[in-house]
């Protein structure tokens, strides 16, 4: 097992969205048949996502892969760490308390997941003016 983390928040256990459990379990599959093809030269490893020797994947290596898919898929090119900032968006549009957020992703501050990863869809953003506007709009008519 790789043990070595950033923070010891990092190593938190969490539960997967069941959206999230089909592609380590594909991936599992995947690294079945690389085992086979690799023979001796395989390194046996607690890695879900390796390369096909059963090695980690080297950092500039996953941002190459990364980005090659987002190509393939017809989405715009993010690097992986972009992808903390969708999630917390879609967290706050989801109306998740900010302190869960901040939970999830191993943070210290409150303001880390809500100033930084947070950028407010702007639907909330209408709809957090419409109701604005219509307090407003209550509290001339008192």
């Amino acid at each position: 097992m790789h043990d070595e983390t950033k923070t010891e928040a990092s190593t938190a256990i969490l539960p997967l969205p069941e959206i999230c459990i089909t592609a380590p379990r594909v991936r599992r599959k995947m690294q079945e048949a690389a085992k086979q093809a690799a023979g001796e030269l395989w390194t046996a490893s607690d890695f879900v996502f390796s390369t096909r020797y059963g090695t980690p994947i080297e950092p500039r290596n996953l941002n190459r892969s990364f980005a090659d898919q987002s190509v393939r898929a017809g989405i715009r090119r993010i690097r992986p760490h972009d992808t903390r900032h969708t999630c917390t968006s879609l967290l706050a549009a989801l109306d998740v308390h900010p302190r869960v957020a901040m939970q999830i992703f191993g943070h210290r501050k409150i303001a880390v997941p809500m100033e930084i990863h947070t950028h407010v869809p702007s639907e909330a953003t209408r709809k957090a003016l419409r109701r604005l506007g219509k307090h407003v709009g209550q509290q001339d008519r008192k």
